[in-house]
């Protein structure tokens, strides 16, 4: 059996993902911050392994790979925890702000990267691979998205980086770049485009990046998606509603 530990599991993206490869016949390592919710999401499914732990926090996101790997293959990471930041010119950000942004969607990345990779290259059967879910912001940006932008474009370049190192080791490493899935994420953002009296934005099934990672990761080990965007059909501008 195939196993993948999926971040940010509790909801949006990585919920429905987490879904979908139980779904699928895969075991999946399931990591967010709160245990509760991670077993709602699990719904009792055997093939399920809750792992709780804040992404920023450098000994939880080891003793997790370490757990999980304790009686597992880790076959794929999917680097998927991440938060939008301030929506707001960059003036007036507060520096807590950025760094909470960065903490999560860089730092956080950064040492669940380090942690898969570290488990991929010394399993006994070595290799895996690593999917770093990055956006359409890391080709071009929203309006009032410094924090978030900024972060997806360091996401690329890890992505980059990791696809190098990886090889010697059989790791493979690619990104998906996603633009307005249904979910919290673009909700908010909806409720500032509606205050600011612009239009719905075109969006799509967050159940097709689910399927999107899917093929992503179903392709032989000789085959990789270095990068792979997957849009609304009516976005008419890539980066912006």
């Amino acid at each position: 059996m195939k196993s993948i530990i999926i971040t940010g599991a509790s909801s949006g993206i990585g919920a429905v993902t987490a879904r979908y490869f139980l779904q699928n016949g895969w075991r999946v390592g399931l990591m967010a911050r709160t245990a509760s919710s991670l077993e709602d999401i699990a719904g009792g499914h055997e093939n399920a392994v809750c792992l709780p732990c804040n992404v920023t926090d450098e000994a939880a996101v080891d003793a997790a790979f370490e757990t999980f790997s304790r009686n597992h293959r880790l076959d794929v990471l999917f680097n998927n925890a991440g938060q939008f930041g301030p929506q707001k010119s960059i003036d007036e950000i507060q520096l807590a702000d950025w760094q909470a942004t960065v903490d999560v969607n860089l730092t956080g990345m950064f040492l669940c990267a380090r942690a898969a990779f570290r488990t991929m290259r010394h399993q006994s059967d070595q290799g895996g691979r690593i999917i770093n879910n990055g956006s359409i912001s890391a080709h071009t940006p929203r309006e009032g998205s410094t924090c978030y932008t900024t972060t997806k474009h360091g996401v690329s370049g890890l992505t980059k980086t990791i696809t190098l190192d990886g090889r010697p080791f059989g790791i493979a490493c690619g990104q998906i770049d996603i633009g307005n899935a249904r979910t919290d994420l673009v909700a908010n953002l909806e409720v500032k485009r509606a205050a600011d009296g612009l239009p719905p934005l075109p969006t799509m099934a967050v159940e097709d990046v689910a399927k999107s990672v899917f093929h992503m990761v179903s392709l032989p080990e000789e085959a990789n998606v270095q990068t792979m965007m997957v849009m609304a059909s009516a976005m008419p501008h890539i980066g912006r509603g």
